[in-house]
């Protein structure tokens, strides 16, 4: 029978996957939607808007699906947050089909900014560590950063708002894909030392 730190342990190690394979959906689904408008540079306002709209959703429900199979509080409400913040975007974009190419930019940095302040607090928050931690706070600077680019300059060039949107993308997607890869090790090394029992103090004699 196994013993109550062996079902921690176990517990702990499901969570941790359960982060990774979000963290590495989100990540996927990102880096895809970089590459595709790299590809296709003459996207139309509505195509953009239906691939944009389908993205936030579709990281939004990862993310709201993680925080109900997570008991983790620390890990629950970020995915609850991060999968509000996506679900709300894609929703509103996708029930306004013929919005504007300048309004779809302010709604995107938006989006961008909530993601990024959301990636940094998260950054503190989630079994992190090292590397990964950074690469987090990155990809959290990188959102800000490109959300104030875009309120800065909204009526910037069509390529260079393109080039704007597949590169925050893409950071964005390759740090959380690294992190679900690369950091399988220093996640399960994080979530031991929180379950490992610390030594009681001898008394002196």
């Amino acid at each position: 029978m196994d013993s109550l730190y062996d079902r921690s342990s176990k517990l702990a190690k499901t969570q941790v996957k359960k982060m990774r394979w979000a963290l590495g959906l989100n990540g996927l689904v990102s880096v895809a939607v970089g590459v595709m408008i790299l590809v296709w540079p003459g996207i139309s306002v509505y195509a953009l808007t239906i691939v944009f709209g389908i993205w936030a959703l579709a990281t939004g429900l990862v993310n709201f699906g993680t925080a109900f199979t997570s008991e983790a509080k620390e890990q629950r409400w970020w995915f609850v947050l991060s999968g509000l913040i996506g679900i709300a975007t894609g929703v509103v974009v996708l029930a306004w089909p013929s919005i504007s190419a300048v309004a779809l930019l302010y709604v995107i940095g938006v989006y961008a900014m909530l993601l990024g302040i959301a990636a940094i607090v998260g950054s503190l928050q989630l079994p992190l560590d090292g590397r990964d931690t950074a690469l987090m706070i990155l990809s959290g600077l990188v959102s800000i950063v490109f959300s104030v680019v875009i309120f800065a300059k909204p009526g910037a060039g069509a390529l260079a708002v393109l080039a704007l949107i597949a590169a925050f993308a893409l950071v964005t997607g390759v740090c959380q894909l690294v992190i679900a890869i690369g950091g399988e090790e220093l996640l399960e090394r994080k979530a031991k030392a929180k379950l490992t029992p610390k030594a009681r103090p001898q008394p002196s004699h």
